[in-house]
């Protein structure tokens, strides 16, 4: 494609690989520039090779409102802006929207250096996602905060190549399957945690190189690791020299100030209809998948696309005098269309809260398109029901319970997020009911229901190990906690490691995590004892029994239903003494009895343990 069918694909939003035609590229001597501002009265070019602003070099405009230029003097390595007069008169320095690489903060200029073309290690890895998919596979996900993971002895965070030497064997060690990053695109203020971001294409300078996360995901791919980033296409941050009212007027940002305006987060928001904002966006999802070969991508903050009175500020109703936002909605499935046509093999995700909109149903059913929605109201009720005293819990059974009513009306991820332990929320551990011994064992129960339960997984850090504090996004976790006298810090992690090798290894926990196939209910309806049993199933039939007392009062001689005849063996147990429990060994292997309990014709009794989550599996078969 020559370049003016890229400038002309770029305005009808069809250009989804824009960055190779707008910002700065090298040319046979100097660099060319290219930037969108249809509507600026002048835009010219100042950095290291025009001394700044004592001679800026002027762009002409073209006939579509990108403004070039070639300047021999500049050179690789050095920094540049863009120096925009908005119509009235006012200059202002902007940055450039398709920059690769960004100066460090406070700083804003880009750099002049193209991305370099790595030889990559993960054919493998890549050959087996494009066979295998994720559907039908593993997904537990560990998220991170790369600014608050781990920092240097002088208080400097990590960098990717740091990470890539401490955190991909810590991930092997706790066997997750996928990592996953909050935004790691160029963003003014660590405070934001990157959710207000200014470079689309620009990896944010705090975490080293560019080179280095490739070299991080290259890494964890031959570790067999998937690499999930977040991507916030709905607003950007309002800061002015970034893309802000680029050229003076509304240019990436709704015409409507009700419509730009986000008043909730303090950014502004994307038109989504405009074309060339498209074009822009589709190139800056397709880029991190392409040159960084990454596995997912979490969409952040969907419902604010999806609905125009989101916002906590006025809102403007559409043509229909509804609330919907059809150009986001339209956004979102053309989004997805465009980057399934390319990589089927790459996870969306949705971070969405509300059940008014298809997240995860196809285009042709006229859902949105995405491969998982994160399940927001199963993380609202069940940290409510943990939370709670236990004594309390009978009467908010259903907590637990409501989930088994939608539970595949949409694909899940069951987050356990960064959002959950911030802001007064108190860590998971800190939220669990009683003193400490009992915090951790809630702690156990918790996440091995989430981990039986249908859907696949997530875990913020530090949530593995039990961390007391809540989570801060300049210090790193409280990694002393695993020093503690009592062990118990120590305990968690290595349980948590230990029940992520347990979900791996047992497909009936992950194979059939879309249909009624892979889940069958025992009993939701003990609610006097606070006792939930249900069955997991693979494809071939296999299934493991698990049961959840939420109370801490042992239960022996606890009878249950089972589908089969047989000796069934207890295979997990969250209150044995190593992982920080009082069990010394596991429940016998035990025979069914041929007892008529609800449905079913076989009954299988044990002790089940106080606050404890046992599974159980069957050992041998036995005829009617």
């Amino acid at each position: 494609m020559n370049d003016k069918d890229r400038l002309y694909q770029f305005g009808i939003g069809e250009n989804f690989h824009a960055q190779k035609y707008l910002g700065a590229h090298p040319a046979e001597d100097g660099y060319q520039f290219r930037v969108w501002a249809p509507n600026a009265e002048d835009v010219a070019v100042i950095g290291d090779f025009t001394n700044w602003t004592a001679q800026p070099f002027s762009l002409e405009k073209n006939e579509a409102g990108v403004w070039e230029g070639h300047i021999p003097e500049a050179k690789t390595g050095q920094l540049y802006k863009y120096l925009v007069t908005r119509s009235g008169g006012q200059k202002v320095e902007k940055l450039d929207p398709f920059a690769y690489y960004l100066e460090a903060r406070p700083g804003t200029a880009a750099v002049l250096r193209p991305f370099a073309e790595r030889k990559w290690k993960d054919g493998l890895w890549m050959g087996r996602r494009k066979r295998f998919g994720f559907k039908k596979r593993p997904v537990n996900i560990y998220e991170v905060h790369a600014n608050s993971w781990k920092k240097d002895a002088d208080g400097k965070p990590y960098s990717f190549k740091e990470l890539t030497a401490e955190l991909i064997p810590y991930l092997v060690k706790m066997n997750y399957t996928h990592v996953e990053f909050m935004p790691l695109m160029a963003h003014p203020l660590g405070m934001s945690w990157g959710y207000q971001l200014m470079g689309y294409f620009a990896f944010e300078h705090t975490y080293g190189r560019p080179e280095d996360f490739q070299e991080f995901v290259d890494t964890c791919h031959q570790n067999n690791i998937g690499v999930i980033v977040d991507w916030v296409p709905g607003h950007f941050t309002q800061n002015d020299d970034a893309l802000a009212y680029f050229d003076g007027t509304p240019t990436f940002e709704f015409q409507d100030p009700n419509r730009a305006k986000n008043v909730r987060w303090g950014a502004l928001n994307f038109d989504l209809g405009k074309k060339q904002v498209q074009s822009f966006l589709i190139s800056s999802a397709l880029f991190w998948i392409e040159h960084y070969h990454i596995d997912g991508i979490r969409v952040d903050a969907v419902s604010n696309m999806l609905y125009r009175d989101y916002d906590e500020g006025p809102w403007t109703p559409n043509q229909f005098g509804g609330n919907r936002n059809i150009e986001g909605y339209d956004f979102l499935r053309r989004l997805n269309g465009i980057i399934k046509d390319r990589h089927p093999d790459v996870m969306m995700v949705a971070e969405e809260s509300t059940a008014d909109t298809p997240i995860t149903k196809s285009l042709a059913e006229d859902g949105l398109g995405f491969d998982y929605k994160w399940n927001m109201g199963w993380m609202n009720d069940i940290l409510r029901f943990y939370e709670s005293d236990p004594i309390y819990r009978q009467y908010d059974f259903n907590l637990v319970t409501f989930s088994f009513m939608y539970v595949f009306n949409e694909n899940f991820i069951l987050p356990f997020s960064h959002d959950e332990v911030v802001h007064g929320k108190k860590s998971l551990m800190h939220k669990m009911w009683g003193d400490r011994y009992n915090q951790f064992a809630g702690l156990r129960n918790l996440l091995t229901y989430q981990i039986c339960h249908p859907g696949k997984k997530l875990l913020f850090m530090g949530s593995e190990f039990g961390q007391f504090l809540e989570w801060k996004y300049d210090e790193q976790l409280e990694w002393g906690n695993l020093s503690e006298e009592d062990q118990l810090n120590q305990k968690m992690q290595d349980f948590t490691s230990q029940l992520n090798a347990f979900y791996k290894n047992h497909k009936a926990l992950w194979q059939n995590d879309e249909n009624y196939d892979g889940l069958e209910i025992i009993d939701a309806d003990n609610k006097s004892e606070t006792v939930l049993s249900f069955i997991r199933k693979d494809d071939k039939g296999d299934l493991l029994i698990c049961v959840f007392n939420m109370t801490p009062v042992e239960r022996p001689n606890f009878t249950i239903g089972v589908p089969f005849a047989g000796i069934y063996e207890e295979v997990f147990n969250t209150e044995m003494e190593n992982f920080g429990g009082v069990w010394k060994a596991h429940n016998p292997s035990t025979r069914t009895q041929p007892n008529q309990w609800k449905d079913y014709k076989n009954t299988l009794s044990f002790t089940l343990p106080a606050l404890g989550a046992i599974v159980w599996k069957m050992k041998r078969k036995l005829k009617k």
